[in-house]
């Protein structure tokens, strides 16, 4: 069983900085591409980021692109993402998750709790 949790949500003012964390245990780390996900009040979730398994690889919504930066640590079986010039359409609930690849198409297997961002104007 993959377990994920997430840490370092909080409240912030818009224009500053958090750096969230997920750690993972269960099953090996590197077999896992991951992802980080969110879900604004009365919206549907949505992607924001992904890293492959070695690191090198990674992708960004539009909306956090040169902003947000996913990264992974495979020794502490970690991947953050730290979030700078936050704005208060960021505010909501961020998901990490683990999954596979295969042909270009993400399945993401096992998802964290949630932590929570609130950006105030």
């Amino acid at each position: 069983q993959v377990q994920l949790v997430e840490s370092g949500g909080g409240l912030v003012q818009a224009g500053g900085s958090l750096t969230l964390s997920c750690e993972v245990s269960g099953r090996p780390f590197t077999y896992y591409n991951m992802g980080w996900f969110r879900r604004a009040p009365g919206k549907e979730r949505e992607f924001v980021a992904r890293i492959s398994l070695t690191g090198i690889t990674t992708d960004y919504a539009d909306s956090v692109k040169g902003r947000f930066t996913i990264s992974r640590d495979n020794v502490k079986n970690t991947a953050n993402l730290q979030m700078n010039g936050l704005k208060p359409e960021d505010t909501a609930v961020y998901y990490c998750a683990a999954g596979m690849e295969s042909g270009g198409k993400y399945d993401y297997l096992y998802w964290g709790q949630g932590t929570q961002v609130t950006v105030s104007s």
